[in-house]
């Protein structure tokens, strides 16, 4: 009867569930409601929500090397562990504290970064770049695991089950769709997973009746025994460590749902993990010879027999659920990292057409690529699950150190901050004691990847430093006359009826030198309208507006793009429609100069100058600076050129390079000789 219970009313949920979809576009799902919850389900919890797949497999494997103790006392010991380590890290710290550090309603460590950056700590951007880096990391070993774990269950059924050639054939899947957009499937994501949590709840409590007095794991003493008095306490919190693993993308996901959905949905979840943790250390007190010896997933073991099939397949949904929902966090992390000056500029995609489905090429098929190697280079789930806490242990201190920042931003009392920080200091550090011994064991591999992130994001930062430091700026108005005079100088070329530059300047009356090289040195650039575009980066993720100062009536424009994080830079797109607004205010014609076009209702063309390179003497850099500018253009190689990042149509481009002018190069000047005129 609760079987036939929750069938029926899982069914209620689908059809609500698409009933309601057409709907979920015009609804705030910030605001606490029925769709807001599900899509809660769907999208955050991906992660945390597979971890049964392989943490009681992995606590199982840890016993092998500590035998110190009785049965009973490790697997409540274990549980009791699990049992606290998702109420103190997951509830406490993310659920309750870290949601509430919102970047005007988005979570994450960057934009949490963004709440802080203004303590004088210059060096709190090495502890965001680390982070940010490491949860890219550990993007990449989620869709592995869990994709993995859930297709290790069909060797119950046939132990020659290629696991390898399928997990890799289902990744390739997933990520291949990305381009297309997943709004249609993404329908599914909730209902999908409000089944696989009710599964885990009751498939759990199946077993508990086995072992009632499997409930005396919520009792802190037994993992305390358990840490206290086995000498091998290391290497089991290394495998309880993964029950929490999906706390860093919980926080990082708040912007898609809201605290109050998240927070709700929060409850129904941790009861169903800690449901099915019971039900697997009950009936681990039995069978636990049987794993060992046979290598089962005591996850697939509890289930009866004709539930096995159905379950395998239910959890390689789960599975590509999370994949998709750490994947679409990976391509908000580098959106966000480009927007603060981390990352390059990339193409960014909306297959979907809806802005939270974002897409980015480049970054979606290193991603695969960097699975497919680590599926191949292990081969098992787990062997790599010594890969899977290390990287996300320090993305959540990196996390912890930023929220004690955030906390003295908000004037809680001092005691308060101390004690979080020594809590949580102190927990986080144990953790990644009992992840760092996995180093060799698969773990330096996420380790090298996040590495290899964190270096490309340094040098970028830095290396962008570098080049604004030799970036003369000059006073725009020094060049109006000259610029003024040229538009009415007939002998030189017309060059574009609407010319457009991009700048960095930070002041409005200044502009580079390099672009005023451009216009009047380098090619005498004659234009009816003159347009200096500049985008600024705002707090707020979603500011979405332009200013436009005229500089010279009728001739020289400043367009300010103020955009958030969460907005992507398609400055061609913004472009057209300030020039849209400016012909509709009669400030600029709408129809080409030339007669003849303008006869015909042609608007008038336009034409964008880059200047993607300034060259810099090596002289005038240190050893340091060289490095990072070398890694800083390989960076740029990965990344997009400025008009296809910008959504720019190449056909209306013109990229140039410019020298660095006004800086005196410090080495000796060439003597000069006589000059012998010619006679003839």
């Amino acid at each position: 009867m609760f079987l036939q219970f929750c069938k029926w009313n899982t069914f209620a949920i689908i059809f609500t569930w698409m009933a309601t979809e057409s709907e979920a576009k015009h609804l705030n799902l910030k605001k606490l409601s029925f769709v807001g919850v599900l899509v809660s389900l769907g999208i955050v919890f991906g992660d945390i929500g597979t971890s049964p797949l392989y943490v009681m497999k992995a606590i199982v494997g840890a016993r092998q090397e500590t035998t110190e103790l009785p049965l009973d006392e490790y697997i409540e010991g274990a549980l009791s562990c699990i049992i606290w380590t998702l109420t103190l890290q997951t509830t406490l710290k993310y659920v309750i504290i870290a949601l509430r550090a919102d970047n005007k309603g988005e979570g994450g460590i960057l934009a949490l970064y963004s709440l802080v950056k203004k303590f004088p700590k210059p060096w709190l951007y090495l502890i965001a770049i680390i982070g940010a880096a490491t949860l890219v990391a550990d993007s990449v070993i989620t869709p592995s695991l869990t994709v993995m774990s859930a297709i290790e269950g069909l060797k119950i059924f046939n132990p020659e089950t290629p696991v390898v050639l399928i997990t890799c054939g289902i990744l390739f899947v997933v990520f291949a769709v990305q381009q297309f957009g997943t709004s249609f499937i993404g329908k599914f994501f909730g209902p999908v997973m409000v089944i696989w949590f009710l599964a885990l709840g009751i498939f759990g409590a199946l077993h508990i009746s086995d072992h009632i007095e499997i409930f005396k794991s919520f009792n802190p003493y037994y993992a305390y025994q358990l840490i206290t008095h086995s000498p091998s306490a290391i290497i089991i919190l290394g495998a309880v460590f993964l029950c929490t693993t999906g706390a860093e993308a919980l926080y990082s996901d708040l912007g898609h749902c809201g605290i109050k959905n998240i927070r709700v949905s929060w409850v129904f979840v941790k009861i169903m993990l800690i449901l099915n943790y019971l039900g697997q250390g009950a009936w681990l007190l039995d069978h636990i010879d049987l794993v060992q010896s046979q290598n089962l997933n005591p996850f697939f073991a509890i289930m009866p027999e004709l539930f096995i099939l159905p379950g395998v397949i239910l959890a390689a949904a789960a599975a590509v659920i999370a994949s998709q929902a750490v994947i679409t966090g990976a391509f908000t992390m580098f959106s966000e990292g480009m927007s603060i000056n981390f990352w390059p500029n990339q193409k960014i995609d909306y297959p979907s057409g809806v802005k939270g489905q974002m897409y980015i090429p480049r970054i979606n098929w290193g991603l695969l690529l960097m699975c497919i190697i680590v599926v191949l280079y292990f081969q098992e789930s787990g062997k790599m699950e010594a890969a899977y806490g290390l990287t996300i242990t320090i993305t959540m201190l990196m996390t912890t150190v930023l929220l004690i920042f955030w906390l003295r931003r908000k004037r809680a009392h001092p005691l308060l901050i101390v004690l979080f920080a020594c809590v949580y200091l102190f927990i986080e550090l144990g953790f990644f004691s009992a992840n760092v011994i996995k180093f060799f064991e698969g773990g330096w591999l996420t380790i090298v990847l996040g590495g290899f992130i964190a270096v490309c994001m340094y040098a970028w930062y830095n290396g962008r430093k570098i080049k604004n430091k030799f970036i003369k700026f000059v006073r725009f108005d020094k060049y109006v006359p000259v610029i003024k005079d040229m538009k009415l100088d007939e002998t030189i070329p017309k060059y574009a009826t609407n010319l457009a530059f991009l700048s960095r300047s930070k002041r409005d009356d200044e502009i580079e030198a390099k672009i005023i090289y451009s216009i009047i040195r380098k090619q005498p650039k004659r234009a009816d309208h003159y347009f200096i575009l500049n985008i600024v980066n705002q707090e707020d993720p979603y500011t979405f507006k332009y200013t436009v100062d005229e500089i010279v009536p009728g001739t020289i424009y400043r367009v300010n793009f103020l955009l958030g994080f969460k907005i992507d830079r398609r400055i061609n797109d913004y472009f057209d429609d300030v020039l849209k607004d400016l012909m509709a205010g009669d400030v600029i014609p709408s129809r080409s100069s030339h007669p003849s076009l303008r006869a015909h209702d042609i608007p008038p063309d336009l034409k964008y100058v880059i200047i993607d390179n300034t060259y810099i003497n090596d002289a005038l850099l240190t050893v340091k600076e060289k490095l990072t500018l070398n890694i800083y253009n390989f960076v740029k190689y990965i990344g997009s050129d400025d008009f296809k990042a910008w959504g720019v149509s190449p056909h209306n481009v013109v990229v140039e390079s410019a020298p660095l002018l006004d800086h005196d190069i410090a080495v000796k000047k060439i003597e000069q000789g006589s000059f012998n005129r010619s006679e003839n």
